[in-house]
């Protein structure tokens, strides 16, 4: 996510011809701080989102509408066999418990009759 932020960051200042150390001295950080930010080594706080938003003349939504546009399947994980793999796992795992309940349930019934 900060590396998201970060590369959009990085789009909007270049479109204005801005440099690391102009938006640096604008939101009161050093240049390495700012850069850590834009690299996505250092999470960025609302308060210094909304600075930079100020700076580069966009809304703090201009910013973080990068996030919304990555397919959730990203989250998830890399399309790996192995969650699969885990999946039925868990599947084959359930209905052996379900079927090791039904039989203990049918012959709890069979002693009490």
């Amino acid at each position: 996510m900060d590396r998201l932020l970060g590369d959009q960051i990085r789009k909007l200042r270049s479109v204005r011809n801005l440099t690391q150390e102009d938006i640096a001295d604008r939101i009161g950080v050093s240049r390495q701080k700012y850069a850590r930010i834009e690299n996505g080594v250092n999470s960025i706080t609302l308060n210094l989102l909304t600075k930079i938003a100020d700076v580069l003349d966009v809304t703090v939504g201009d910013i973080t509408g990068v996030l919304d546009e990555v397919p959730a399947v990203e989250y998830r994980g890399e399309s790996d066999d192995s969650s699969f793999d885990k999946i039925f796992e868990m599947i084959d795992f359930f209905y052996a418990n379900k079927s090791l309940y039904e039989k203990l349930h049918q012959r709890d019934a069979e002693q009490e009759a």
